[in-house]
């Protein structure tokens, strides 16, 4: 890639973090151009020909996303709460937009997801990403210490993760184990993106060593202590495939390293829709020697 070509590209994720940081804002075409530092009267077309989705798609797309995390994995937050965030003035008009894009009614999705549909609906916001650079943080060395987790596991197929993300949040919530006071881990025994993985292994893990009752799938473990080979990801969360290529493909080669016997994992130390995607981060873990 070029200088002209990063520095447009550059510019081009700028629009797209303004919009993901901004989704409560009007985001109309004259803002989110100068945020570019495009004219507005060519941003439209520069848009679409570089992500295939106009402007007011990619919007529109963010907020529906955001709002299926919510009603999915935030019990709490009442329907026509989410429909107002998502930009609707009646919660009738956000029903028909959600099942349009979804195939299902949001209080359907709510009690159950269909994460197949889901998945499709955004695959347009996957591929999106996937055509823009993705600039990594230096990786670190750190020693990592011995932490107790309690774990559920996710034994089967990827594109029904979310059915144990649920259960894990509510266990979690029961438990009053909360994110913001104790840390979320995920541990990958497998690799989620290999078709002759499956079914696809994943720990979701809560920091504690707090005693509790095994049941409802809960086990408790330890996350050894050790050297790790750390990278911050910062934005898209639900995809840490690049990052993780980045590792084993242009890190490790150079590096002098040698992996120790222990998955590779990460941890989720801010979550969207907590935050805005642009701003969620992890931190992926490579186990070393």
């Amino acid at each position: 890639m070029t200088p002209a070509q990063r520095n447009y590209h550059d510019r081009m994720r700028r629009a797209l973090d303004h919009i993901e940081r901004h989704l409560d804002d009007e985001l109309d075409l004259a803002t989110v151009s100068a945020v570019a530092a495009f004219s507005k009267y060519h941003f439209h077309r520069q848009f679409a020909a570089c992500f295939g989705l106009s402007v007011h798609r990619y919007v529109q797309l963010a907020r529906l996303k955001r709002a299926s995390y919510r009603l999915a994995y935030r019990d709490a937050d009442r329907i026509t709460d989410v429909a107002i965030d998502a930009g609707y003035d009646a919660p009738d008009a956000f029903a028909r937009a959600f099942r349009k894009r979804f195939g299902q009614s949001p209080s359907d999705f709510r009690s159950a997801p269909d994460w197949a549909q889901w998945r499709a609906a955004l695959l347009p916001l996957d591929d999106l990403r996937n055509r823009t650079m993705q600039h990594f943080a230096p990786v670190a060395i750190r020693d990592f210490p011995a932490t107790p987790v309690a774990v559920l596991r996710h034994d089967g197929e990827m594109a029904l993760i979310g059915d144990t993300i649920r259960r894990f949040i509510a266990w979690r919530r029961a438990n009053r184990l909360s994110p913001a006071d104790t840390p979320t881990f995920n541990i990958f025994h497998s690799d989620p993106t290999d078709p002759a993985a499956e079914p696809v292994r994943i720990d979701l893990c809560v920091g504690t060593d707090r005693a509790f009752p095994e049941g409802d799938g809960m086990t408790r473990s330890i996350i050894p202590a050790g050297r790790c080979a750390v990278l911050r990801v910062t934005g898209r969360s639900d995809d840490l495939e690049a990052a993780a290529l980045h590792l084993y493909r242009d890190w490790l080669p150079d590096s002098g390293e040698e992996l120790r016997d222990f998955p590779l994992f990460c941890q989720r130390v801010s979550f969207f829709p907590d935050v805005p995607e642009a701003e969620a981060i992890t931190d992926l873990f490579l186990p070393l020697r």
